[in-house]
C-alpha cells in the first residue's frame, strides 16, 4: 500500500467517511527484498483487504489479478454497498475498478500516478486498450499536474478536458525542518533506487562535486545492487551511505538529518519525495521533467537541470554546497509553498469534493471486459509496470 494511499485514507476517516481499502501486494520474499511488499498495514478506521498479486508474480498474468480484484469489490459491495470506487493507478487497478463499477452500478474515480501515465499503454495493445478505456470512461480522472496530463494526452490521445488536476500532497505536520549542520553539507536521496529515478546519474555526478559533503541513499529498488557497486567503482564509499528500506514512520527523521534533497528523476506523476523534502526545509535539486516542473521553478524554490545531464548536476551541487545563503533561500520558499498548497488537509478536501460530485451518478456501461492478449515486456518484468 502506497504512502499516498495511507495518507488519503487517514483524511477520509477524519472527515467521517466509511472506507474500505483493497490493496495488492507482493508475497514473494525475493521481490519483497527489492521492491517492498507484504500484506498491507492496518489503518485505523479502515477495513483493509490484502490481495496478493498472484498472477503478476506468476509470469505477469495481470488478467488473473484483475479478475480477483473485481470479484472482491463485487463481494464487498454486496455486504456493505459502496457509493464511489477510487483506484490509485490506471492499470491494472484502474481497469479492474472500471469494470467493477460497471457491474455494481456505482461511479469510479481513477488516479493516474506514475508509470501508468508515462509508459503503460505504449507497451502492447492489451494495455493500450485498457488504459484508453479507463481514461475515457472513469467518472473522474485525477492527475498530478498539467505537464503530466499533456504527456498522457500526447501519448494516448486523451482530451485534456478529461483530467482533474489534483496535486500530490504531504503530511506537513509529520514532515518538518530539522536543525542545520555545522559540519559537511548533507545530501539526501530517498525513494525507489531505480535508474529511471536518476540515482545512477547522481552517483556519477558526485566525484566532481567540490567542498565538504556527505550523501545518503535511502530506499530499495531494482538498481540497488548496481548503485552500490557504482559507488564503490567511483571511490565514493567513504562519502556515500546506503541505508536500505526505511519505514514511513522513520522517514521524517531522515529528512531532518539532511540539508539538500537530490531527485535527478526522468519523469514523475507528482513526486511525493520532493514534497516531503520541501516540507522538511530542504533545498531541492531536481530535473526539468514531467511531474517535477509543476511544483519546482528553477532558482525560485529549487534548482533544475536537464535529466541525464551529469555535468549540470555536478555544477548545481557545487553551487548548493558552496552557497549556504542560496540553500536557505530556496528551502524557505519551498517550505512556505508546500505548507500553503500541498498539505493533505487542502488536497484531501479537493478529492472528497470529487467524490461528492460523483455520488449517485451512473457509471459508464457497455465496456467490453475481454481484451485480446498481446505480448508485452511487462509480462517478463511485471514489477517495472
Amino acid at each position: 500500500m502506497s504512502i499516498y494511499a495511507i495518507n488519503l485514507l487517514r483524511q477520509l476517516v477524519a472527515a467521517g467517511h466509511d472506507v474500505t481499502m483493497i490493496s495488492q501486494f507482493y508475497g514473494d520474499p525475493a521481490k519483497r527484498r527489492v521492491y517492498g511488499g507484504g500484506a498491507p498495514p492496518a489503518v485505523t478506521g479502515v477495513r483493509v483487504i490484502g490481495l496478493e498479486a498472484m498472477g503478476e508474480q506468476d509470469g505477469g498474468d495481470f488478467e488473473r489479478d484483475v479478475d480477483a480484484m473485481i470479484a472482491t469489490i463485487v463481494a464487498e459491495h454486496a455486504a456493505a454497498p459502496f457509493d464511489v470506487l477510487h483506484a490509485q493507478y490506471g492499470y491494472p487497478t484502474g481497469w479492474a475498478t472500471l469494470l467493477a463499477a460497471q457491474r455494481i452500478g456505482v461511479p469510479c474515480v481513477v488516479s493516474i500516478q506514475g508509470g501508468d501515465g508515462h509508459w503503460v499503454g505504449s507497451c502492447c495493445d492489451t494495455h493500450r486498450i485498457a488504459m484508453e478505456q479507463v481514461l475515457a470512461h472513469a467518472g473522474a480522472v485525477l492527475i498530478g499536474g498539467t505537464s503530466f496530463a499533456e504527456e498522457v494526452h500526447e501519448r494516448l490521445g486523451t482530451p485534456l478536458s478529461r483530467f482533474t488536476i489534483v496535486p500530490g500532497a504531504v503530511d506537513t505536520e509529520r514532515f518538518t525542518p530539522g536543525d542545520p549542520s555545522d559540519g559537511p553539507v548533507r545530501l539526501f536521496y530517498h525513494g525507489r533506487v531505480d535508474r529511471r529515478k536518476g540515482v545512477l546519474d547522481m552517483l556519477h555526478a558526485l566525484p566532481g562535486v567540490a567542498g565538504d559533503w556527505r550523501c545518503t541513499v535511502s530506499g530499495i529498488g531494482p538498481d540497488y545492487d548496481a548503485a552500490r557497486a557504482l559507488a564503490t567503482e567511483l571511490s565514493l564509499d567513504d562519502r556515500v551511505t546506503f541505508t536500505g528500506y526505511a519505514d514511513y514512520d522513520a522517514v521524517p527523521a531522515l529528512y531532518r538529518a539532511h540539508d539538500v534533497f537530490v531527485s535527478p528523476t526522468y519523469a514523475e506523476g507528482f513526486s511525493n519525495t520532493i514534497l516531503e523534502a520541501m516540507a522538511s526545509g530542504h533545498a531541492v535539486l531536481s530535473c526539468r521533467s514531467v511531474g517535477v516542473i509543476d511544483c519546482l521553478r528553477d532558482g525560485e524554490n529549487g534548482l533544475l537541470v536537464e535529466a541525464g545531464d551529469i555535468p549540470a548536476q555536478t555544477a548545481a551541487l557545487d553551487r548548493l554546497i558552496a552557497d549556504p545563503a542560496l540553500r536557505t533561500r530556496l528551502a524557505k520558499a519551498a517550505l512556505e509553498e508546500c505548507r500553503r498548497v500541498y498539505s493533505w488537509h487542502a488536497v484531501g478536501r479537493q478529492i472528497v469534493g470529487v467524490y461528492e460530485a460523483l455520488r449517485g451518478t451512473a457509471p459508464a456501461t457497455g465496456i467490453a471486459e475481454a481484451i485480446p492478449i498481446a505480448p508485452c515486456r511487462f509480462r517478463a518484468e511485471p514489477h517495472l509496470l
